[in-house]
């Protein structure tokens, strides 16, 4: 099978938010899709891996909020690539809380919505929340919102690894090509690694490979992993 057949499929790019007693958390989706108009619902699609999963299926609360074209490459960074069982990814950050006490992520947003959890489908890796639309607003009606072709074909981005449509980099990588030497991007925020420079504030002296870094080094911006760097 052609693996970029899988591209062809439209998405936009969401960051989805819930809480759980004091507890927040959000992250990145393309998977959210209305359902039904009366009463207008939502579907969210999440990895049972998750942090914001266990919050969603605790509160039976979430939000939505439709990111951006022109996004800051620091929030895809923030809520898609970093964990938050030991991180407060709503710190610094634009947001409120909605009519049901859920977060809702306004910076890098032109729309949103919260809603209430009415049902949800065990389908496997995954769990699919139907939301019922609660409350919702348009912030800007003059920008236009970031899809997943934009982000991944203009920006060079990546899914996280939590994500439906993740793909192992095994499976894109040509094992003939040498790249050695070569600047590598991240997927997340757009961060050039290179050779010559190196990562000195982080251990990684100037003149090192990208493949001789260690494993456990990741993106100084976003904190991003290797795997998420392609050859620029």
């Amino acid at each position: 099978m052609n693996i970029e057949t899988f591209f062809k499929i439209t998405y936009g790019l969401y960051v989805v938010s819930s809480k759980s007693g004091k507890k927040m958390n959000g992250y990145v989706s393309n998977t959210v899709v209305q359902v039904t108009a009366e009463p207008a619902q939502l579907a969210i699609v999440c990895s049972k891996d998750n942090y914001t999963a266990e919050m969603i299926s605790e509160s039976k609360l979430v939000s939505i909020s439709v990111l951006q074209k022109d996004y800051d490459p620091e929030t895809i960074g923030n809520f898609g690539y970093k964990s938050g069982r030991g991180f407060n990814k709503f710190s610094g950050v634009h947001y409120k809380f909605g009519k049901t006490g859920v977060p809702i992520l306004l910076q890098d947003t032109i729309a949103w919505f919260e809603c209430e959890v009415v049902q949800t489908y065990d389908v496997g890796t995954h769990l699919i929340f139907i939301g019922r639309v609660v409350d919702g607003e348009t912030l800007d009606e003059t920008l236009e919102p970031l899809t997943y072709t934009y982000y991944r074909e203009v920006k060079k981005g990546k899914a996280p690894k939590n994500a439906p449509t993740y793909i192992n980099p095994e499976k894109m990588m040509n094992n003939n090509e040498d790249i050695a030497n070569e600047r590598y991007k991240c997927g997340a925020c757009g961060y050039v690694y290179d050779p010559e420079v190196g990562d000195p504030d982080h251990g990684i002296p100037p003149g090192t490979k990208f493949e001789d870094i260690p494993q456990d080094w990741t993106c100084p911006i976003c904190g991003a992993d290797v795997t998420f760097f392609t050859k620029e």
